[in-house]
């Protein structure tokens, strides 16, 4: 009769309940592939960024802007001390360290990991916050007061950069996620 429960799980597993038995993320497979996801949406997202604010530092800066569609879309360097919407100009320094615990939080994260959907949700976040912190560390007037390096110029709209892109779609990605009752660690639960 055992052996027959073994094989088949009985309702108080988490094998019948359609569940995987809990491990720690760092020592199973499943979540060292998670964790290898995150850091490989954070790598491409970071290397996109980076590669195209060194293009437009090298192309566009102090040239007219680039008409992509019409009045709508264009690409226009500026430099931006502050936040979204260039707020905030006098604190780039507390944005330097919020974007450096974003990263530390992240990382410790991913330790309880097993959830592809938050893997990139949070590679993402992680690649976009790595993105302009690097801007904000090595870009002038100095380190952690430099200015982050925006170029997409939608009409009506604030510049942003890729950066600023990969942290909102991981941010909405997370806010779905959580609708849904989606944790990181997997698990599923309806409130």
């Amino acid at each position: 009769m055992a052996e027959a429960e073994r094989i088949i799980g009985t309702p108080d597993t988490p094998e019948a309940a359609g569940a995987e038995p809990e491990q720690d993320a760092a020592a199973g497979p499943r979540g060292k592939r998670r964790i290898a996801v995150l850091f490989a949406v954070a790598a491409f997202a970071y290397l996109l960024d980076l590669g195209s604010k060194l293009l437009v530092v090298a192309k566009l800066e102090h040239h007219e802007p680039i008409e992509i569609i019409g009045d709508w879309l264009k690409f226009e360097a500026i430099r931006n001390a502050g936040a979204a919407f260039g707020f905030g100009e006098a604190f780039t320094v507390i944005f330097t360290v919020i974007a450096a615990a974003v990263i530390v939080v992240i990382a410790r994260l991913a330790r309880k990991l097993y959830s592809l959907p938050w893997a990139i949700a949070l590679g993402l976040l992680l690649g976009g916050a790595l993105g302009n912190l690097t801007d904000r560390i090595f870009r002038s007037p100095g380190v952690f007061e430099g200015a982050v390096v925006d170029f997409i110029a939608p009409k009506g709209f604030a510049v942003f950069n890729l950066a600023d892109s990969a942290i909102v779609c991981g941010g909405i990605l997370i806010v779905l996620l959580s609708f849904k009752g989606l944790d990181p660690d997997g698990t599923v639960h309806k409130d």
